[in-house]
């Protein structure tokens, strides 16, 4: 399989985990999103929505990060990522889409970049803004948490999209300097969850390209 992703990329990171989980081997090819890579015509031939992760296996090509995580779950079944009841299903993706779906969009390079550009953001006006979606996410998970703890993963003992996404959330608010910390349960699943190799050895700062201190 080939993994169009960049080190950064907290979708790419989603994919990364599940593909480690599984046991699925990969190879990443760097789409450098800060630079501008995506919108070269050869990967606007890949992916015309110029965004990443792409993955690719065989004549199959996909793209969006729960797209993927769930294809994955389809094709390669074990472990599975989403839970076997309708209910604890549907609660593995309303969790997920916390970040997936409500956070992480507001944050990404092209939006960040329109923030500078249309509306006159500095890089001060732009991080913060990030920083309140982060945090908003966070005071969310925190709730929910509250409601339902993890135990000891989001959803009890197996690993499924919701940690992914829980993962993902973390790295993005160290981009934008939020302490988790600040968020008692969300820290404890976190730390359980870099306990494992495949979330760690995924983590963006741990990918060829990333700056060596953080």
């Amino acid at each position: 399989m080939k993994l169009y992703g960049f080190w950064r990329s907290l979708a790419t990171y989603r994919v990364r985990i599940a593909l480690r989980l599984k046991g699925v081997p990969f190879d990443e090819i760097s789409v450098d999103l800060l630079a501008g890579e995506q919108l070269n015509s050869d990967y606007d031939a890949v992916n015309p929505q110029h965004v990443v992760p792409t993955l690719i296996d065989g004549e199959t090509r996909l793209f969006q990060s729960m797209a993927i995580l769930e294809w994955l779950d389809e094709t390669h079944p074990e472990p599975p990522l989403l839970p076997r009841q309708a209910n604890e299903r549907a609660y593995a993706r309303a969790l997920a889409l916390v970040t997936i779906a409500d956070t992480h969009p507001l944050t990404v390079p092209r939006v960040r970049k329109h923030l500078a550009e249309a509306l006159s953001l500095d890089n001060a006006g732009v991080e913060a803004w990030g920083a309140h979606f982060i945090a908003e996410g966070l005071k969310t998970y925190e709730k929910l948490f509250e409601q339902r703890p993890p135990a000891p993963y989001a959803l009890g003992s197996q690993v499924t999209v919701a940690d992914l996404a829980v993962a993902g959330h973390a790295a993005g608010a160290g981009y934008f300097h939020v302490n988790v910390k600040d968020y008692q349960r969300f820290a404890a699943l976190l730390d359980t969850l870099m306990a494992l190799p495949e979330f760690a050895d995924s983590h963006p700062l741990r990918q060829p390209g990333a700056p060596k201190a953080a």
